[in-house]
């Protein structure tokens, strides 16, 4: 296996440069890794659900909340490919999918099966540990539960979700990880808090801001949208900008959350 492939999901956290990347991507776009199935085995009183590294996480939600299988309704609204989310550990308010993990299946690069219970896999905060690897699957332990509630839990958070981003706009999402505060900021955190990258943002008045054909979304500050014919570029000079001016006006150091893939990095 090529050391240096990339691993394309849904692309929902993700922004290409305009001149691309020069190795190889790859997309688990074959059937195999897009399956969702019950794998019969049961921990104390959740149910294994495994699903293919390439399966929509909104469809795999929905076909869950079916089920009548609790763990993943609050993860509503993100939208992403499973095996995308576990790596930057999807989540929000209303919780992370590390939190329904039970195991990963991947590929190491050498090509070696590689599964990892989930005390071997260190989750964090927008973070995992599983970039170096090819996921290919997922077993997820769920609760079983009455679809009932669980449709209206999905619904609350969809409604949430709606209300609060622009969900309608084109972006990769949430642009910055919610930063640790070193020391206390007025009107914003205590030292040792995690705040709103949204609002230390909107703060340092970059809501509305523009770049070219890019600009930080007046719904959100921490989304950034483009205009219909907008440019990789263009948004990451927005980025690089409001990264700028939240430090000049916090001494904050944002940092990303949407990737970015360029010509000569990793």
């Amino acid at each position: 296996m090529d050391p240096n492939l990339r691993v394309l999901g849904d692309g929902a956290n993700l922004l290409v440069d305009d001149d691309g990347v020069a190795e190889l991507v790859v997309a688990l776009e074959a059937p195999v890794f897009r399956t969702v199935e019950p794998t019969g085995e049961r921990r104390g009183g959740a149910v294994i659900v495994r699903a293919g590294a390439g399966a929509n996480l909104p469809k795999l939600i929905n076909e869950t909340v079916r089920l009548g299988l609790a763990g993943l309704e609050g993860l509503g609204g993100i939208p992403a490919s499973v095996g995308g989310a576990l790596v930057m550990n999807a989540g929000g308010a209303f919780g992370q999918i590390a939190d329904a993990v039970a195991r990963v299946h991947a590929l190491d690069r050498d090509a070696r099966e590689v599964t990892l219970e989930r005390t071997d896999i260190g989750f964090g905060y927008r973070c995992s540990g599983l970039g170096g690897l090819l996921l290919t699957a997922c077993d997820f332990a769920l609760r079983p539960s009455d679809p009932g509630p669980l449709r209206t839990r999905l619904l609350e958070v969809m409604e949430y979700k709606k209300r609060t981003q622009p969900l309608a706009e084109h972006s990769a999402g949430c642009c910055f990880k919610n930063p640790t505060l070193d020391s206390a900021i007025e009107g914003v955190g205590s030292s040792g808090d995690r705040v709103s990258a949204g609002l230390l943002i909107d703060r340092a008045g970059c809501k509305g801001l523009s770049v070219g054909s890019a600009r930080v979304s007046e719904r959100h500050a921490n989304f950034f949208v483009p205009d219909r014919d907008g440019c990789a570029r263009d948004l990451i000079a927005l980025m690089e900008l409001v990264e700028r001016r939240v430090f000049e006006a916090f001494g904050v150091r944002l940092e990303r959350e949407v990737v970015v893939w360029r010509r000569g990095t990793a």
